[in-house]
């Protein structure tokens, strides 16, 4: 019944797209997951476990943040306040960790739990485009090697190397069929290591990668929202919340999955289109609203920032789970 029903709303399950390119002996394979405004069906949505190493332990995991392109201070600020708010200071009660929370169901075979917390540990910038304005997957994840390989990024196994490029620049089937990706890289002194890209998609398909905060490239038409931190900031925010689910609980497609382990569905992509309690095709669901500004959020974190945070599969009720 689920294939039928993705079947028949093809059209609408364009309106948001993220592909998830995993491991694959240190090689980058071009495999695609559509993300929908179909809310699944509990039924017959379950993450089975595969076995594979999770990106667990008491420590957190560690974001290595590279800025391809140009970001100016309004476009990093919202961003870089998403990463502090999994940690805030004390007093500041953030319902970005709340979310994050829902990630410790996810356990691997020894029974340890993915991290409970994210790091922004170091940020690295290329406001030169040493790789052009169009660039190919493959160009991404030579990069992050090469970082890593000549000692310009740790190693490290329990962190994620992700690359943000600006709105100027175009990725192989970036506005395509893809909002972001994640994979995996086999370093020179072969380790593994988990690395992502997402673009920034104010200018090049806000209605296929910032829905709801603009008109849906396909599906039924509605008002868009206003977004707490401009259209371009929150379209990075929600694909790379949707990118960290799945590269910790999935992270060399051995992990929590279901499906083809070559197109999965992971931790939100099993949740596609889903914010907010009442969702449905083209609904993200109730949410709430800034008197003064009337953008709309569920979550919030430091520095009195609003965010808009996907639905994350819950294993343990085994639903999808919004933020509280």
């Amino acid at each position: 019944m689920r294939l039928k029903s993705l079947l028949i709303l093809l059209p609408l399950a364009m309106a948001i797209a993220l592909a998830i390119t995993p491991f694959s002996q240190g090689l980058n394979h071009n495999l695609n997951h559509p993300s929908s405004l179909v809310p699944p069906s509990t039924d017959s949505t379950v993450l089975n476990y595969h076995g594979g190493p999770l990106l667990t332990g008491p420590s957190s995991i560690n974001i290595y943040l590279i800025w391809y392109g140009t970001f100016y201070k309004k476009d990093r600020t919202p961003i870089t306040d998403f990463f502090a708010s999994f940690a805030p200071p004390r007093g500041i009660n953030s319902t970005v960790l709340t979310w994050w929370n829902t990630i410790l169901s996810y356990k691997d075979k020894s029974g340890n739990p993915v991290s409970g917390t994210v790091k922004l540990t170091k940020q690295l910038g290329d406001v030169k485009y040493s790789l052009g304005k169009h660039i190919k997957r493959a160009q991404i994840h030579n990069c992050v090697k090469n970082k890593i390989d000549t000692g310009k990024l740790p190693y490290d196994p329990r962190g994620i190397y992700l690359v943000l490029t600006s709105k100027d620049v175009t990725v192989d089937r970036f506005c395509m069929d893809s909002c972001g990706f994640h994979g995996g890289i086999m370093t020179l002194a072969k380790r593994r290591v988990v690395y992502a890209h997402v673009g920034d998609p104010h200018v090049q398909c806000p209605g296929l990668c910032s829905w709801p905060y603009a008109i849906p490239a396909y599906g039924p038409p509605g008002q868009a929202l206003v977004a707490p931190n401009g259209i371009g900031s929150d379209g990075i925010i929600i694909n790379v919340a949707t990118i960290l689910a799945g590269a910790a609980t999935n992270p060399f497609k051995s992990g929590y999955f279901q499906g083809d382990a070559l197109a999965p569905l992971e931790a939100i992509t099993a949740c596609p289109g889903i914010f907010g309690d009442g969702a449905y095709p083209g609904y993200p669901g109730d949410l709430k609203v800034d008197k003064m500004s009337k953008a709309s959020y569920n979550a919030y974190g430091v520095n009195g920032r609003k965010f808009l945070l996907p639905a994350m599969w819950d294993p343990l009720h085994v639903n999808c789970k919004v933020v509280a």
